[in-house]
């Protein structure tokens, strides 16, 4: 604003002094001519001094006007200094605003890169995981695959077993089937051996009996026939 209104004071000033330098060339040059006789006449000099003091009078309501002029530009000018100054203001104002919204921009973008730079650490720790948890993904897939496998095989075994155990069974049941026959078969032999004991003790008292008639040879070969079978049930058991 004031380098505004200095040139405006400084046009002012080499008018005013132009006005001033002109008025004095011209009072000189009346006096010169006034006080020159041989130089002109004196209807002529006074006729040039009216036509120099009107040109003064001119000159004068020129600079008058000139000087209404110029003051109302400096007015004007003045006018627009103040307006300049408070456009300055409030430039400045939001220039002030606009250097704190830079400010804040500048620490959130302070904030914005630490929380980047965080984000990327969080997210290498993320990949970090991810392939853990992959390669542990993997195993238990070997793991489960194997488990399914020993299923599996313990299923089969199983399978086995139960057939084993049903034959085991079978067997089992063959095995009483064939321990009641052998029982069965023991006690029919204990009958018939003890009734080869009876036999056996009955026969010396019919030798005894019958020792000095003679009996007829079927019924004497009948004690023979029976202690035979009575060694062969012994042997058997």
């Amino acid at each position: 604003m004031a380098a505004a209104s200095k040139p405006s004071q400084t046009a002012k000033n080499v008018v005013l002094a132009l006005l001033a330098l002109w008025s004095v060339v011209s009072l000189i040059i009346i006096v010169v001519w006034a006080t020159s006789p041989d130089l002109k006449s004196s209807a002529r000099c006074r006729a040039e001094m009216q036509e120099v003091t009107e040109k003064l009078e001119g000159a004068k309501v020129v600079y008058g006007k000139n000087k209404v002029a110029l003051e109302e530009r400096l007015e004007e000018t003045r006018e627009q200094r103040d307006v300049l100054r408070a456009d300055l203001l409030v430039m400045g104002g939001r220039l002030n605003a606009t250097n704190a919204t830079l400010e804040e921009c500048r620490l959130e973008n302070v904030v914005l890169n630490w929380n980047i730079s965080d984000l990327q650490e969080k997210v290498e720790l993320l990949r970090q995981t991810e392939t853990n948890l992959t390669a542990q993904t993997v195993l238990q897939e070997d793991h489960i695959e194997a488990l399914q496998q020993n299923v599996t095989e313990a299923g089969h075994q199983t399978e086995s077993c139960s057939s084993l155990q049903a034959a085991a069974e079978s067997q089992m049941l063959a095995a009483q089937s064939q321990t009641r026959a052998c029982e069965s078969r023991q006690q029919y032999q204990q009958k018939q051996l003890q009734k080869c004991k009876e036999v056996e003790s009955e026969a010396p008292q019919q030798e005894l009996a019958g020792g000095g008639s003679s009996a007829p040879p079927t019924l004497s070969g009948i004690p023979a026939l029976m202690l035979l079978l009575c060694s062969a049930l012994h042997l058997i058991t």
